[in-house]
């Protein structure tokens, strides 16, 4: 039977590293394909490193294969970790085999593992491919070596995602420790803000759909009186950038039970997606054929647009002076007027998981918890005593604490609205975020022809109300399709 779903593994294994914070995130979890999808992924493709492997040995007689991919920065802070778990089991362990590859060969090796039944102790698995692991018998539980306090200590939505019952997700056992979680909040451009006479955006009131359009007007200019406009209030990618306009809007695409595709006669999607293409139409944001020749992320670092995604994994970049050269801060995604009048975002992580194989699964249930749930662990990686923010912490107080305190006395080079990302994380009257409902269901193959297909709208070829309606059935050829997996796969 693993064979027969080995394919959707795979397909959910790329997924995983769709939003990743860590690189991410998150998943390495951050866009792949065309265009402006790039934008999401810009900053991992710079900093990509070959596959390298460290053997890091004790005094005992157990031996691990941790296998993660992750930037050459990370993967520094994270062998020091590991180097202070080695010395502090060296009387168990004789070696710990960490090893660390680029995103796309992590996914190869993974197949190969997969296919030889020879996995590492220690590797990824994302929110999206727990059912798959679990039913296919790749990983472990972990119950019984995390405490209550531990598990709630953490940001509410990992106390979920990584749980399945053998039907659905967040409930159940427990089958991964978060690596981290990461969020795209928006980011605005401070100097715009300044040349155009404009207050920047209040932190705790995120625009409305009619606010934004008018705001995005006042940054829209042809700066050098050439009569082309070169600069501009948004750019999006439609890939990632075009749902929390949507979900901000209280959209949904699936029913309740996520087994029927629901976009043809959806009322909120059809306001959204109008609202959302009607920005481009209404030169608010470059056309398509321009953001083809340039994406949106490169417009961002070049000072071209406004407002752009920011992914928790992008912030580094946004403080690199050398890389965007602005002031900038964040802010809300805009509310639209059929949604719950908070701003909404996706949310995404990936989680450190342990071999159902491995013949040392104690040790590396207590390796992984030094990743995901050590609190000098956290202080390490999220630069608090490092100085170098890789991700955010993945326990509350600390988040709200120290690292705060660190953003706040300049240890951390971070945005100061960093508030912005705990509103989502957390929900408040302002802000909610949730995974997307692609990590709900067996693979997000139903979703591709829907997000692939939106700048047909943007040209003015087809109205946002036939294109639902004609993308609709193939949106659920694909679903019924993944159900079908996801039931061959649990049988």
């Amino acid at each position: 039977m693993k064979r027969r779903v080995l394919s959707s593994v795979l397909a959910m294994l790329v997924g995983a590293s769709a939003l990743m914070g860590c690189s991410t995130t998150t998943v390495e979890e951050a866009g792949e394909a065309s265009g402006d999808n790039q934008a999401a992924q810009a900053t991992e493709a710079t900093n990509e490193t070959e596959s390298s492997s460290t053997t890091l040995t004790g005094e005992g007689e157990e031996t691990l294969h941790v296998f993660l991919y992750m930037q050459e920065h990370e993967k520094e802070i994270y062998q020091k970790l590991i180097d202070q778990f080695v010395e502090e089991h060296k009387d168990k362990v004789k070696e710990i085999v960490f090893e660390v590859t680029t995103q796309d060969e992590y996914n190869q090796k993974m197949i190969a593992s997969m296919t030889a039944g020879d996995m590492p102790d220690v590797f990824y698995v994302g929110p999206a491919a727990v059912r798959s692991y679990v039913d296919n018998g790749y990983i472990m539980p972990l119950d019984q070596y995390v405490d209550d306090a531990t598990i709630s200590s953490i940001w509410g939505t990992t106390q979920e995602i990584y749980r399945y019952d053998g039907k659905n997700i967040g409930s159940g056992s427990l089958y991964a420790f978060p690596k981290d979680l990461s969020c795209f909040a928006f980011a605005y451009n401070q100097d715009l803000f300044d040349a155009a006479g404009l207050d920047y955006p209040d932190p705790n009131k995120p625009y409305t759909y009619d606010e934004f359009v008018e705001v995005c007007k006042a940054l829209t200019k042809d700066t050098d009186g050439d009569g082309e406009i070169d600069q501009w209030g948004v750019a999006n990618a439609d890939q990632w950038g075009m749902t929390p306009f949507l979900y901000s809007n209280g959209v949904k695409f699936l029913n309740d039970d996520m087994t029927k595709v629901n976009v043809a006669n959806n009322k909120q999607l059809i306001e959204a997606l109008t609202f959302y293409t009607d920005l481009t139409k209404n030169g608010l944001t470059p056309s398509v054929e321009q953001d083809t020749a340039l994406g949106g992320y490169q417009r961002w670092l070049d000072g071209q647009v406004a407002f752009y995604a920011c992914g928790t994994w992008d912030v580094a970049a946004f403080m690199d002076d050398n890389t965007f050269p602005y002031k900038w801060n964040l802010c809300g995604w805009p509310v639209g007027p059929s949604g719950d009048g908070r701003s909404h975002t996706w949310m995404g992580s990936v989680g450190y998981c342990v071999s159902a194989t491995t013949k040392y699964p104690d040790l590396c249930a207590e390796l992984v918890a030094k990743l995901s749930t050590d609190a000098d662990g956290q202080r390490a990686v999220s630069g608090i005593t490092t100085g170098a923010s890789i991700q955010l912490p993945n326990i509350v107080d600390l988040a709200y604490g120290e690292f705060k305190d660190a953003v706040n006395n300049g240890t951390v080079p971070y945005a100061s609205n960093v508030d912005v990302i705990f509103g989502y994380f957390d929900g408040n009257d302002h802000y909610a975020a949730a995974l997307q409902e692609m990590d709900y269901t067996y693979n997000s193959e139903w979703f591709t022809p829907f997000w692939s297909g939106v700048f047909n709208i943007k040209n003015g070829d087809i109205s946002v109300e036939d294109y639902v309606a004609q993308v609709e059935p193939e949106m659920q050829a694909a679903l019924d399709e993944a159900i079908e997996l996801q039931n061959s796969a649990t049988k």
